[in-house]
């Protein structure tokens, strides 16, 4: 009923018997008027005006118009009044993406109130994603969305220049009369209150978009180990926050399926801990620990960044960047070493020939392929056979390069070349596992796996039993593990998970093959521990 009102129909709702309306909006001609009348004084005095559009005007299809809040505005839940060609509809992409500016621009992550009025062409809005039609979908929806983050984000760096702190203060006289009064037992307001309060079992004290609560944030860093400063940090949440997907849509049928797949097949509850969590840190090699409202989970990060790897593969299709190996590497060798890394006893050599002609078949098949690989999916391949480009598939982060034979093989070996659909589907799937964060192939220096390690390699290498050179393995190989373990933590932590809040929409698979365990409940552990 608010949205309608702003929008200029008037309405007066009274209680039966009651003397006043307790909703009665007034005949105005001014927005922001309609706003103060039905949401108040103080959210009408912290708008600011914010207006977008297309960046071609003569041939533009899109236009905005509306309020959102300045850098005074405090709030704990997000309002948002989306109007589309006069309709009232919500559009939760848009919605999620402003709360990532508001989150990454203003502190103490405030949430937003927004009015917007969008106009489109009836045909680029599509109301059929949902049995009430309240949910809306757009044609080059991201193309909007990031046109609306960067005028947002502008609005707000502009608001945030100048802020306004109240304070409170508290007349003495008053302050034990406020305390007799709170025990009184006559005192109305304080029942109501109490009323009102959260049940200690349901209470969050955790923020999604706080740093408070991460494991991190109780432990002690020494400055010497950190992998990156703060200004490095800055750097990559700010390539997070302007991380954009193409601006145009694959031309491909085949591409555009995989895509509404993945649209039409995601888990809203998923969606939710995705969006809304708070990461404390990894339980192990695989699991990371999520806190989302009273639950505690654990989440494997490995299928969830290569589900993420894999739908940004194809939303990215034919508009990715690349990485420049520093020396191409021959997809001949490449081949051989993974096969080597396949084979249960790689001492023994029975099958070496049959594993280089493995190797070149597989060679000679992607160099056929290498101008589709390059224009579609960024993966060039020189004449001679070497591999010399990679595609970027999240901004600020590197594959790890030790598992670039596994996926030169899973090319070769796992796509279907023969029908269009399926061979993009495998070549983003093997895209998607190679990039996905993975446990390091060095030991987790945490673990006894390091001696093991240690010991394998020293009794293969010639002279490795030597005092000395036990010593300097150990140093060189717990610093190089160290930094490797380090590194993804790190990038879990800085790049996934933020990644993840914007791109990532969970298929319902996820919620049934232990992607995520439900490991905690407040409301049970509450039951557990009550009396203690």
């Amino acid at each position: 009923m608010e949205g309608f009102c702003i929008c200029w129909i008037i309405f007066l709702c009274t209680q039966h018997g009651a003397a006043r309306p307790d909703v009665h909006s007034v005949v105005t001609s001014s927005r922001l008027d309609a706003i103060r009348s039905v949401y108040g004084v103080s959210v009408a005095r912290n708008l600011i005006k914010i207006d977008a559009s297309d960046s071609d005007s003569s041939n533009s299809v899109f236009s905005m118009d509306g309020f959102i809040s300045n850098s005074n505005y405090i709030a704990k839940k997000t309002i948002m009044v989306l109007f589309i060609n006069d309709r009232l509809v919500e559009c939760g992409a848009l919605k999620r993406a402003i709360e990532i500016v508001y989150t990454a621009t203003l502190p103490k992550a405030s949430k937003p109130f927004i009015y917007m009025s969008i106009k489109l062409p009836t045909e680029h809005v599509d109301v059929n994603i949902h049995p009430t039609k309240r949910e809306v979908s757009l044609l080059n929806q991201e193309v909007i969305i990031e046109t609306i983050q960067s005028a947002i984000e502008s609005k707000l760096r502009n608001s945030n220049e100048s802020r306004t702190f109240h304070e409170q203060t508290v007349d003495p006289s008053l302050s034990g009369f406020m305390a007799r009064g709170k025990d009184s037992p006559n005192n109305p307001s304080s029942s109501g209150q109490k009323s009102q309060k959260v049940p200690v079992h349901k209470m969050v004290r955790t923020d999604s978009q706080d740093p408070a609560g991460r494991l991190h944030s109780y432990l002690q860093v020494n400055p010497a180990s950190q992998l990156q400063g703060s200004s490095c940090l800055t750097s990559v949440r700010s390539s997070i926050r302007q991380r954009r997907n193409p601006r145009e849509t694959a031309d491909l049928t085949s591409i555009q399926e995989l895509v509404k797949d993945i649209d039409s097949n995601f888990h809203s509850g998923l969606l939710d801990i995705i969006g809304h969590c708070t990461y404390i840190g990894m339980a192990d090699d695989v699991f990371a620990l999520l806190q989302h409202s009273t639950h505690l989970y654990l989440a494997n990060v490995v299928n969830l960044s290569k589900e993420l790897m894999y739908q940004q593969v194809l939303r990215r299709f034919s508009h990715f960047n690349a990485i420049q190996l520093s020396e191409p590497s021959p997809l001949q060798e490449l081949l051989m070493l993974a096969l080597k890394e396949e084979d249960l006893d790689p001492e023994v050599n029975e099958n070496e020939g049959l594993k280089e002609k493995i190797a070149e078949m597989n060679a000679d098949l992607l160099k056929q392929k290498t101008e589709m690989l390059e224009e579609y999916f960024g993966i060039y391949i020189e004449p001679n056979g070497n591999l010399s480009r990679i595609p970027v598939i999240l901004d600020q982060y590197t594959p790890d390069m030790d598992r670039v034979p596994e996926f030169v093989l899973c090319l070769g070996n796992d796509v279907d070349w023969d029908e269009e659909k399926n061979c993009f589907q495998t070549i983003a799937a093997a895209i998607g596992n190679f990039y996905a964060m993975h446990p390091p192939l060095l030991p987790n220096p945490s673990g006894n796996g390091l001696q093991c390690y240690k010991r394998r390699v020293l009794s293969c290498s010639p002279g490795g039993g030597s005092e000395t050179a036990e010593d300097e393995f150990d140093h060189e190989l717990l610093l190089e593990a160290e930094n490797a373990w380090a590194q993804r933590e790190w990038s879990i932590q800085h790049i996934l998970f933020p990644s993840m809040r914007l791109f990532l929409k969970p298929p319902t698979s996820m919620a049934t093959n232990g992607t995520f365990v439900q490991v905690a409940s407040l409301e049970k552990l509450y039951k557990i521990f009550e009396r203690c």
